[in-house]
């Protein structure tokens, strides 16, 4: 699966160029990295985990820390999604991780039972963790891993099974819906509560989840809604995949009872609805216990569409213009600038914090960013004239950077803003307000914390987990990206690196909160200018 010719590291040009003609990431020349030899999708189960529910079973999450470049800290890279009621949970949520073949990439998994919606893993039960290298799992026979769970004293805390499979460059995806007729009855008092289990198969024989649908309450005859899936979750390109559909019956304790299965794939499914795509659900046991058993129901595919996802970059190649707009926090709270406890401190030697995270977000080497050079001198201008007093309103700025995308909602321009601040916020409720009305906008905001203070107002606007609301409304998609600078200071003083870690992590969602807008508004790129042609006469000069 992962051929010697994949697996050569080439020099790399960092992250330039990423965001067209907005202040992004630069090439940073003293800092050099390299090519991922391959995109891996990393699949989680877990299989007798403990059970820290007194009336249930455990509701299990995993969630993926990883080590950068010379640096012990762990930092979080994922999440999978909550499973409810069991122990032996088989996660649809994939990670999808760069593989350095060069680089030792060190990962951890750690395992707790969900007790609330609360984001903060230290309100959850700890089921456990596992360390491991993700050139382990790519190495390991059929690149499955399994590893004992560890980390609670005198417990057997189960197993994990890491599962890693390369990526094709494939970007379609399909819209698929099914329904079923005459399924097993399954409840004693009801009908049954039936729901699909999509599976794709590996080199090994295997098969790794890859879609659930929704539960039909109380029908032998469901109609499942139309779902869309990458053809790359559903069988990575390959067409002729085996792809698994298992039928079961939904519980309330986890404790789903099989129906049955069939087998098809892409290919099969890409004829759409017709008689080749109504499967008998065949149940292995009943079959061969019952000699008259024929069926436990038919699936039938009602619609199959392939739409070719578009990228961020389709978007920027069509001429969509990215509009930074940079908010710096002068409010008292910062300390006077004079002052080297202040952290707008005009040291001589060195850049405060705020130069460091304004120059981590723009690169006076790339032509297309220039315009930091500006705003740095701008923000030092303003340094020696400003009057520092409080509140911090962020509303305000969230406003003045809204009126502006309102009035542009075609594709053509998206805008991001950058407010730098040491996390004291006055208007919070007004400022959760914002930002619903600016999730509905081509819009995007960028929070980067300053100082020791503590940014749990921070991490509410950064709706990852939990969505932003106001008044009862949430907002449309999450716009907010949140994070804290001292975890991007570099001990051992290379300002450089610490500063491409900054950059990449504050940019990391805005190429998907770009295309979630423009998903909703059904807004497609332009296609891209095309390539100049020289002269007939200037070729024949050239050869």
């Amino acid at each position: 699966m992962f051929g010697p010719d994949k697996l050569s590291g080439q020099p790399k040009l960092d992250w330039g160029g990423r965001f067209g003609n907005m202040a992004s990431v630069g090439e940073f020349n003293s800092f050099s990295a390299s090519v991922p030899a391959t995109k891996v999708e990393l699949s989680v189960s877990c299989r007798n985990l403990l059970d820290r529910d007194t009336f249930s079973k455990s509701d299990p999450i995993c969630v993926l820390y990883t080590q950068g470049i010379g640096s012990k800290e762990w930092r979080e890279f994922g999440r999978t999604e909550v499973i409810d009621n069991t122990l032996n949970p088989d996660f649809v949520r994939k990670f999808i991780m760069d593989y350095f073949f060069e680089e030792r990439e060190n990962l951890r998994f750690d395992l707790y039972d969900v007790d609330s919606k609360s984001p903060n893993l230290s309100k959850h039960d700890f089921l456990g963790q596992v360390f491991c290298t993700l050139g382990e799992i790519v190495g390991s026979q059929g690149s499955r891993l399994e590893k004992a769970i560890v980390g609670i004293p005198g417990k057997k805390c189960g197993t994990i099974i890491l599962t890693a499979e390369e990526l094709n460059c494939c970007r379609d995806s399909v819209l698929m819906q099914f329904c079923a007729n005459k399924l097993d009855k399954k409840d004693f008092f009801g009908k049954s509560d039936p729901f699909l289990v999509f599976y794709r198969s590996n080199e090994d024989g295997s098969f790794t989840i890859c879609h659930k649908t929704e539960v039909v309450k109380n029908t032998l005859n469901p109609v499942w809604q139309a779902f869309k899936i990458s053809v790359r979750a559903l069988c990575n390109g390959d067409y002729d995949r085996t792809i698994k559909i298992e039928v079961y019956d939904w519980d309330r304790d986890g404790s789903h009872d099989f129906i049955g299965e069939f087998t098809t794939s892409y290919r099969e499914l890409s004829r759409g609805q017709s008689q080749f795509n109504v499967y008998e659900v065949i149940n292995p046991k009943k079959k061969g216990k019952k000699k008259k058993y024929i069926n436990s129901g038919t699936v039938t595919l009602l619609s199959f569409l392939i739409e070719t996802e578009v990228s961020f970059l389709d978007y920027i190649k069509g001429g969509t213009q990215i509009n930074f707009t940079v908010a710096i926090d002068f409010t008292a709270s910062n300390g006077h600038p004079a002052q080297p406890t202040s952290l707008h401190y005009m040291n001589p030697y060195q850049l405060n914090a705020y130069g460091m995270a304004l120059k981590a977000n723009g690169n006076p080497q790339n032509p297309y960013c220039n315009g930091i050079d500006g705003v740095m001198e701008a923000y030092y201008r303003s340094l020696k004239s400003v009057q520092l007093y409080g509140p911090t309103n962020f509303a305000p700025v969230i406003n003045h950077v809204a009126r502006y995308a309102s009035s542009v909602k075609d594709g053509s321009q998206y805008f991001v803003l950058l407010i730098i601040t040491d996390g004291v916020i006055s208007d919070m409720a007004q400022t959760k307000e914002s930002v619903v009305n600016a999730s509905k906008l081509p819009m995007s905001i960028i929070i980067v914390g300053v100082g020791p203070a503590e940014f749990d107002a921070m991490e509410e606007l950064d709706g990852d987990v939990v969505r932003v609301s106001s008044r009862g409304k949430y907002a449309e998609r999450d716009i907010v990206q949140f994070v804290p600078f001292r975890d991007y200071i570099d001990r051992s003083g290379n300002h450089i690196l610490s500063m491409a870690r900054l950059a990449k992590d504050v940019l990391a969602e805005i190429p998907d909160q770009f295309l979630s807008y423009m998903r909703v508004r059904g807004i497609k790129p332009s296609p891209a200018p095309p390539p100049y042609t020289p002269p007939l006469h200037v070729l024949q000069t050239q050869i």
